[in-house]
């Protein structure tokens, strides 16, 4: 597998249990980092976790706010002297009511996190890939894209609009030498899901250090000719 030696990786949800195990990994692939979190604290005890020769900045926004990210942006691209890979990995779970129930502010909150997070960074990123020549765009979806459950309509529905918005930017960005992929995690194997399932099996669950393998591989030069891919990574379950 290429690393990526040089490569500079904008990682959103970086304090996040998988952002963490993330900024880890792709620092040991010697990508310079730009770690991207809504809290200043957490980003900094994440920078602590990292090598000190690692090439790290950290960058605290709300991704819901269209306009601060694109300053985030510009502040990146003044930060370093160009931009390689996107990994939108910001997000969130929420049980809630059925349909019927459903409130506007509950859907919102959904939407935005899961969807309008990543559709902000990513619009807001590509005139920065474009000028590097070359980009990855990976998003993180979720296995509960492919199929609707009672109970997470506003969850489920932004994971798949999320395939929907990546097979686009594929689409629009081949030609440029961009590509833009998805992963399709199943139940992640994390303290908080260990606490709220404690009687699954949880070693069918995937860890976290395998998805940050097909994230890697996805936005590494091994994957240069794969775009517009929803990748399955459901572990045993």
């Amino acid at each position: 597998m290429s690393d990526l030696n040089g490569k500079t990786v904008i990682l959103t949800g970086a304090t996040g249990n998988l952002g963490q195990v993330l900024a880890r990994r792709l620092a040991e692939r010697g990508a310079r980092l730009a770690l991207v979190g809504r809290d200043p604290q957490k980003l900094a005890a994440a920078r602590q976790q990292l090598p000190a020769t690692s090439e790290v900045a950290t960058f605290a926004a709300d991704l819901v706010d269209s306009a601060a990210v694109g300053a985030l942006i510009q502040a990146m691209r003044q930060r370093f002297d160009a931009i390689h890979v996107l990994i939108n990995a910001a997000g969130g779970f929420a049980m809630g009511p059925t349909v019927k129930d459903t409130s506007d502010a509950d859907w919102d909150r959904i939407m935005d996190l899961n969807l309008r997070t990543a559709f902000n960074c990513s619009r807001a990123v590509i005139p920065a890939l474009l000028a590097a020549g070359e980009g990855r765009i990976l998003n993180v979806s979720a296995r509960a894209a492919t199929r609707g459950v009672g109970g997470m309509a506003p969850y489920c529905t932004s994971k798949s609009a999320l395939i929907t918005l990546t097979e686009s930017l594929a689409e629009e960005l081949k030609p440029n030498g961009i590509t833009a992929n998805c992963v399709l995690p199943g139940t992640l194997d994390t303290p908080e899901n260990r606490a709220a399932m404690p009687d699954q099996d949880q070693d069918t669950w995937v860890p976290l250090e395998a998805l940050a393998d097909v994230i890697l591989f996805l936005v590494s030069d091994a994957a240069r000719c794969v775009t517009g891919a929803a990748i399955p990574v459901y572990g045993r379950s």
